[in-house]
């Protein structure tokens, strides 16, 4: 007796099923991926504006403290990075703090120091204050190398920077301020990588300076920290 078996016909119905639910998969996941980059995109966009919001406070109360005093300095009003020309600090191609620039940082810096340590709300949201030294690009003389003169530069805006911090100390800020001065403070050499530009041309008077930047906390990262240790 013969048997027979019958065999559906592969007509492609399993295959396109199985690639249609593939597909499905793979749409659902792009929308998640795409929801999650949103949000943590308008997260970071929030934390950005309450970072500018605090560094605009501090600005606004340093420029205010310093006209008060009849203290000229360079400071953004959004971000209350300071300015200072090394030619108000230091001789040409010195990191030892002129006379001058010692007249100058015994009447900014106590200001400067005062006026974010003295209110708890906006010092609670600074977690650096940073003070960077840059130079020009001219070449030193008998120095061949690009190397060598990048380095060179380093080493030179890295002594000023120094120079400025050491000597914070030595002004009359209120020395209470000390411990919470000696947490945030950071040094930073910058060489020439930072030149000041005027019609296109480096202004080379203007690149040779001290920057004092305020670093503000990320609100986002210390809500999180605080909650973990809740």
């Amino acid at each position: 007796m013969i048997s027979r078996r019958y065999v559906r016909p592969n007509t492609g119905e399993d295959e396109n099923v199985f690639w249609v639910t593939m597909t499905d998969l793979l749409l659902g996941l792009a929308i998640i991926f795409m929801t999650l980059f949103i949000l943590a995109m308008t997260g970071f966009t929030q934390s950005k504006l309450q970072q500018q919001a605090t560094q605009g406070e501090v600005a606004k109360k340093l420029i205010a403290n310093m006209q008060e005093q009849k203290i000229d300095a360079k400071i953004d009003a959004i971000t209350g990075q300071v300015k200072i020309s090394d030619l108000e600090l230091f001789e040409l191609n010195s990191y030892n703090l002129s006379e001058n620039g010692k007249k100058y940082l015994n009447k900014f810096i106590p200001i400067y120091v005062n006026t974010i340590f003295s209110n708890p709300k906006l010092y609670d949201k600074v977690s650096n204050v940073v003070i960077q030294g840059h130079t020009d690009s001219q070449t030193f003389k008998n120095i061949p190398t690009k190397e060598e003169q990048f380095t060179k530069n380093m080493d030179l805006s890295l002594k000023r920077a120094n120079a400025v911090a050491e000597y914070i100390f030595n002004t009359g800020y209120n020395k209470k301020y000390t411990d919470k001065l000696t947490k945030t403070l950071v040094v930073e050499g910058k060489s020439y990588t930072e030149p000041v530009l005027v019609n296109g041309k480096e202004d080379y008077n203007k690149s040779r300076r001290v920057e004092l930047k305020l670093i503000v906390k990320d609100s986002n990262i210390q809500d999180f920290l605080v909650k973990k240790e809740n």
